[in-house]
């Protein structure tokens, strides 16, 4: 075990240096300084892998705005890493800036006032405007790598922001551990990562049918879809049969009838079993299609038999493949009708009809197409009004279409089932908290219905580092893709020449082209552990930290990022990436509704470590488990406050009755004399077992309760019994009994807290510790149990269930706690009668009780009889 105990537990005991109003103001800013300063949550290299408890740390988004979410989920990593780092474990704690992807490129688009265009030359003196232009049609427009340079010198700025929300917050990360998805040394491992896949077959090039958003002009993936509810209609309309009858179907998208190949009804549905293999004729444009047979088509949906477009939706494409139909497709990349008449439609008539849709919107051709058929008395009635699930990009805002584009590839079991099975097997290889999340991963990969699609038509982000040979006629071979060496990565083919080529070349018949496309976001985030293990760069520190130890994450992105980091890992290094994933929910409102900008419900998490103080907003963080969508709770973070500031208050009381480092017990027991002493450490022995389960478990909620719970019954119990003792009213050796269980439990409490309440810990320990209390151990236990002791651990209970009774007697009658009990009755079980004798002279003392008598009887403790002192009449002034 690396560091366990470093600066901690010297041989001289610390001084004593309590403050006179001990408060959590002011602790952040000092205690962080404090710890880079002497290192305290540096990572040691120089570790064998077996000491190492490695973190793969979600990269946030810097560019995005702050989130209490942050605040929830990053503080339930961090209790965990505090908590490893006490039992031994040489913490490897990085933080990731997730500068890759829209939200950044729209920032720096709009801070600056640029466009990137990967054609651009690369300008090395360029500086940005100081304000930008108003319209963005007189922007910059920059080279990618000058848009990354801007990127990356605005993102020091916004990575400042969540840097001081981070320290503010207390995350033990070593911040000498960080990087950016699009730094140079990400996008020389996301490039190095591609071309071993492509090498490997499990990356490739294929024209396919592609999700496509029309507004920002890219492809999408199944992971990044979303369903919402539209408004819509159902337009009913008649296909011309051989034999002259009419097959009416009903469709949403009459916009796409000229894209139209065929008509598909269930093999079993009688009503159209006639017309399979046979022709009918498309309305207004006279094409020739033919009925098919398919088990998708639902008999009890619409007409019963569906018009299949080029493409309509996801159901058209899995006709087309499995029918092997052919494409017509009629909408383009802006979302727009092509203009040019396709070939297949022959007739005049239906060539005039294309040419009143031709260039416009989908929303305006289902408009027009819906005027034609009316016109020609085509519409069977009035359109139908429905509300319909409808596919978009979770970005976007129009619904997606579906166009023939290539697109490059990662196998993930969606065509594959062989690989699936193994993709899901590998999740097995994962310890999920909570383990039912474990069915979302599994259940995303049964669903799966395509591989992953990994390029996007944007202008910033990590390149694709291949180039294409063109022919003679300037055609590109896409089969004989020309490859960099390794140490030229990263590239950016739209701005260097393809090897053995020159820029001159470019675009060049018997010249060469450069991938215009990037890398998705997810395909470089995927590899975060490879980016910070040092994967292909420093394989000595990739063997201390892989596989890492955890993954923490939201479960909302199961699908995404866990989910992808799992396929990439498979492929490269034919292992999962980490051997723990702990998943967090999601933090909903006050009305338990999820917390969106969309909603306005969003809480800036500055407020409220504004407001309450660090310790108190990671208390509410920790109070919930693993797995579970929590309300954002002012009650549960002032909890939290109050226990910090009594974590000081009882701290400091304890110290100046005379407890020190001296007192506490590392060996010797016997020092501890008194019966209830005794039981207080045989208690906190148990709470330490049952804590250190419980975060064992990664159940951090689990070991806050129980010790919180102790640590109540800790300072309005039994401080309050010990009190008479500790001043020395019972003697020299029942004095130091009392201290010594003090100082240990003091000890031990401050352990079990730290990794909860990090800066209240910190500040008490330093009144009488050398050190820092998270270079401690955590709290060993086996010492101070029951038996070794020779403890009764309910003693304490039933003593502070008795004295809870005389105070309750004082507070009805409403006299102060002072007032002096004259005589009174408890009664009890035989056993809490016993408790109660071995504590009589504590429980006297703290009650102010002279005559206390005891019954055996059945039932529940009892505190009856009491009879008090007459209230102490009021000075009159003189």
């Amino acid at each position: 075990m690396a560091h366990i105990n470093e600066g901690t537990d010297t041989p001289t005991p610390a001084p004593i240096n309590v403050p006179d109003k001990p408060a959590l103001e002011g602790l952040e800013a000092a205690l962080n300084e404090r710890w880079r300063s002497e290192g305290t949550y540096t990572f040691n290299p120089e570790t064998s892998r077996e000491d190492v408890y490695s973190i793969d740390t979600p990269p946030p988004t810097a560019s995005g705005s702050l989130h209490v979410g942050h605040v929830f989920s990053y503080t339930q990593t961090d209790v965990l890493a505090r908590y490893q780092r006490m039992t031994g474990k040489n913490v490897f704690y990085p933080m990731g800036w997730d500068d890759n992807g829209l939200p950044t490129e729209r920032r720096v688009q709009n801070y600056y006032g640029v466009r990137c265009d990967p054609s651009v030359p690369y300008n090395p003196g360029y500086r940005a405007p100081a304000q930008p232009a108003k319209n963005q049609r007189d922007f910059d427009v920059v080279s990618r790598r000058n848009f990354i340079e801007l990127c990356e010198e605005l993102a020091v700025e916004d990575e400042k922001v969540f840097e001081n929300l981070f320290l503010s917050l207390g995350l033990s990360v070593d911040w000498n551990l960080t990087y950016r998805t699009i730094d140079s040394t990400s996008r020389a491992v996301s490039q190095r990562a591609f071309l071993a896949n492509l090498k490997q077959g499990d990356a490739y090039l294929a024209e396919a049918p592609t999700l496509w958003d029309v507004t920002f002009r890219t492809a999408v993936a199944q992971a990044e879809l979303e369903d919402r509810e539209v408004p819509g209609a159902y337009y009913r309309y008649p296909f011309a049969a051989e034999d002259g009858t009419q097959i009416h179907i009903e469709t949403t998208r009459p916009e796409l009838l000229a894209a139209c190949v065929a008509l598909v009804a269930h093999p079993d549905d009688e009503r159209f079993k006639p017309y399979f293999g046979t022709t009918v004729t498309s309305p207004l444009f006279g094409v020739d299609v033919e009925v098919k047979a398919h088990p998708l088509a639902k008999p009890d949906k619409g007409a019963g038999i569906a018009m299949v477009c080029t493409f309509g939706d996801l159901t058209d494409v899995t006709w087309w493949r499995e029918l092997e139909l052919p494409t017509r497709a009629i909408v383009g990349r802006d979302g727009r009708i092509l203009a040019d008449t396709p070939d297949w439609i022959t007739t005049t008539a239906g060539r005039d009809n294309y040419s009143r849709i031709a260039g416009k919107t989908v929303f305006s051709a289902k408009e027009v197409v819906a005027e034609m058929l009316a016109e020609a008395d085509l519409l069977d009635g009035e359109p139908k009004k429905i509300t319909h699930p409808v596919n978009f990009f979770e970005k976007g805002d129009k619904p997606l279409e579906v166009v023939t584009s290539r697109q490059w590839y990662i196998r993930n079991g969606g065509r594959d089932a062989d690989r699936r099975e193994r993709l899901i097997a590998r999740g097995r290889e994962i310890d999920f908290h909570p383990s039912f999340m474990r069915s979302r991963y599994e259940n995303w990969i049964e669903g799966l219905n395509g591989d992953w699609l990994i390029s996007r038509q944007r202008f910033f982000g990590v390149p694709f580092p291949v180039w294409y040979p063109l022919d003679e006629h300037g055609t590109p071979d896409y089969e004989n893709p020309v490859i960099p060496s390794d140490d030229m990565l990263p590239v950016d083919p739209a701005a260097e020449p393809a090897p053995g080529f020159d820029e001159a070349q470019r675009d060049q018949p018997g010249g060469f082209m450069g991938d215009p496309d990037v890398l998705d976001t997810w395909a470089t985030s995927s590899l975060s552990p490879q980016i910070i293990g040092g994967w292909s760069r420093d394989e000595d520190l990739f063997a201390k930290v892989y596989p890492f130890d955890l993954r923490p994450q939201g479960h909302d992105i199961i699908r995404t990022w866990m989910f992808s980091s799992v396929v990439r890992a498979d492929a490269l290094l034919d292992s999962a990436p980490w051997k723990h994933a702990a998943i967090s929910g999601w933090i909903l409102d006050p009305d338990r509704k999820k917390m969106s900008k969309s909603k306005g419900n969003v809480v800036v998490p500055t407020d409220a470590l504004d407001q309450f103080g660090s310790d108190a907003v990671r208390y509410w963080a920790a109070s919930a488990k693993l797995g579970a969508d929590t309300a954002y709770e002012i009650a549960q973070m002032k909890i939290g406050r109050r226990l910090a500031i009594k974590l000081l208050n009882a701290s400091k009381f304890v110290l100046n009755l005379g407890a020190t480092e001296a007192d506490i017990i590392s060996e010797d027991v016997t020092t501890v004399t008194n019966p209830l002493d005794r039981s207080l450490l045989a208690s906190l022995d148990d709470v330490v077992q049952q804590a250190t389960a419980a975060f064992e478990k990664y159940d951090y909620a689990r070991a806050l309760q129980l010790t919180e719970t102790f640590f109540w019954s800790f300072t309005d119990d039994y401080v309050e019994l010990i009190k008479d003792r500790a001043y020395g009213s019972a003697g020299e050796s029942e004095k130091a009994s009392v201290l010594a269980a003090l100082a240990t439990a003091l000890d031990r409490l401050l352990r079990l807290f730290a990794p909860v309440l990090p800066f209240a810990t910190e500040e008490v320990w330093s009144w009488w510790r050398h050190g820092s209390v998270h270079r401690s151990a955590w709290p060993a236990t086996g010492m101070l149990t029951s038996a070794a002791l020779d403890a009764d651990t309910g003693m304490l209970g039933t003593v502070g269930a008795a004295l809870g009774g005389l105070r309750k007697a004082k507070s009805e009658a409403k006299v102060k706690q002072r007032t002096q009990v004259l005589s009174a009755v408890i009664s009890g079980s035989e056993a809490q009668v016993r408790q109660l004798e071995a504590a009589l002279s504590d429980l006297s003392a703290a009650g102010n009780a002279s005559g206390l008598e005891l019954r055996v009887s059945d039932g529940d403790l009892l505190v009856s009889d009491v009879r008090l002192a007459p209230p102490e009449e009021p000075v009159t002034p003189s």
